[in-house]
């Protein structure tokens, strides 16, 4: 019996408790029919009480308003507590240049959420619908998700009638003498969906008459794997998620690190498709940025990885000052603190070094006045122990998180650079034998 499909979806899914008021969207088609007589028959049995909210597109004239009054007057025999709300949907595809479809979709579920707060709302998907969503998401190009089709549970909305067909539909309602209406649109292959139903899954009901409810059992599958891997990302966000950054995400594995830049990218509202997040997925491991809207970036050190708002560092004014003892200050909230000391045993030096956390050079060997400046274009460095020059670009492109790189601190005397943050001190001037004073340089937020 299809009410005891239902029953068992509906349970297995745990769609509702006890007490709770579900809203069935009633268009007066077959679906949504069956949908109200199914509920209202199980209410009993589920201990429930049940209401129909009808939606009026008002795209079909006088066919729109036969099946208002055809909701109407089925509630009213069935004793059901009945809702009509009629939408602009031309008005808001003219506005905001939607589509029919998706700006009827949009009006919908809008007045579906205003009507059904504090409630369950329930929608007449089938196994039919099922198939089609996952052919439709198969051709446009998807992953699991997609493919798992339509969610029998997303937030307040259920979908009961997600194993059962639309024949089982349409023999329940011949087997009770039950009149619905038909929505001339449905006929028409203006529609993607359309398209899809009579012409696609009539082919795949010749290769196996039983491919709808095969792909309904293959879609319960996926779901449900598809659920595990959502506790999953669950739990990694929870370890490693603050706001609009990851940190540790690297060490999960990619399909949790896909979904949790999916996450990060739609709580932004920024689009993605699956070739950008496996291009995300990349720089989550290696390293590395990817723009993804405008002056928005992923970006990642390895270990550290974000969303930020970024402005080039050629755009960032030049910033400069003698470079003197204790604080020198060209950033807001952080200090290049520089001490000067005299140093009678370069071994002692040594040692202190290893416990503290700041850079060390030989003050004797820089050359004139020492400037302690912001980076510039062009800008290179023989860092010490390196038997070459390197650009100060490329290595902080490879080292340095990129939120960071506009407020790097640099020293230079009249040879050139000889500090860089986060980088290192000049070969030329790091500390020998013959070391005599000691210019010890420190960043600390102020």
């Amino acid at each position: 019996m299809i009410t005891d499909k239902i029953f068992d979806l509906i349970s297995s899914e745990n769609m509702l408790t006890p007490g709770d008021c579900v809203v069935c969207g009633l268009s007066g088609g077959a679906d949504s029919v069956c949908l109200l007589l199914a509920m209202n028959s199980l209410a009993g049995r589920l201990g429930i009480s049940v209401e129909a909210l009808h939606v009026n597109h008002c795209l079909r004239g006088s066919e729109s308003d036969r099946d208002e009054a055809f909701c109407r007057e089925l509630c009213s025999r069935l004793g059901i507590p009945y809702t009509a709300v009629s939408c602009d949907v031309t008005g808001l595809s003219e506005k905001e240049s939607l589509s029919t479809e998706e700006a009827a979709r949009k009006l919908r579920y809008g007045i579906f959420a205003e009507h059904s707060q504090g409630k369950k709302l329930a929608t007449a998907h089938n196994a039919d619908d099922n198939l089609e969503t996952m052919i439709l998401n198969l051709a446009r190009g998807t992953a699991l998700k997609g493919l798992a089709g339509i969610p029998a549970v997303r937030g307040n909305i259920i979908r009961p009638l997600l194993a059962v067909s639309r024949s089982e539909i349409e023999a329940y309602l011949d087997m009770l003498g039950q009149e619905y209406v038909t929505d001339s649109t449905n006929l028409s292959d203006d529609y993607t969906r359309n398209k899809i139903r009579h012409r696609i899954v009539p082919l795949l009901n010749e290769i196996n008459p039983s491919a709808v409810l095969t792909a309904a059992r293959s879609a319960a599958a996926l779901r449900e794997e598809n659920s595990f891997i959502e506790v999953e990302t669950e739990h990694a966000e929870k370890a490693c998620r603050s706001g609009n950054t990851f940190t540790g995400l690297a060490a999960y594995p990619s399909v949790i690190r896909k979904r949790c830049t999916a996450r990060l990218l739609s709580d932004n509202s920024v689009p993605y498709s699956y070739d950008r997040l496996c291009t995300a997925d990349g720089i989550i491991v290696k390293g590395g940025k990817l723009n993804v809207s405008g002056e928005l970036y992923l970006v990642s050190d390895g270990r550290v990885f974000s969303l930020e708002l970024l402005t080039a560092a050629a755009e960032m004014p030049e910033v400069s000052a003698e470079l003197v003892p204790g604080k020198n200050i060209i950033f807001p909230g952080k200090a290049l603190v520089c001490e000067i000391r005299k140093c009678d045993n370069l071994k002692k030096s040594e040692r202190v070094n290893k416990i503290l956390t700041y850079y060390e050079l030989d003050y004797d060997k820089i050359i004139g006045r020492a400037f302690v400046r912001n980076r510039r274009k062009g800008d290179r460095i023989r860092l010490a122990g390196r038997d070459f020059t390197s650009s100060v670009k490329k290595l902080i492109n490879e080292k340095i998180p990129v939120s960071s790189r506009p407020f790097l601190h640099f020293i230079e005397d009249e040879d050139g650079t000889v500090f860089a943050e986060g980088l290192g001190i000049a070969d030329r001037v790091k500390p020998g034998a013959d070391t005599r004073r000691i210019m010890t340089i420190n960043i600390i937020n102020i």
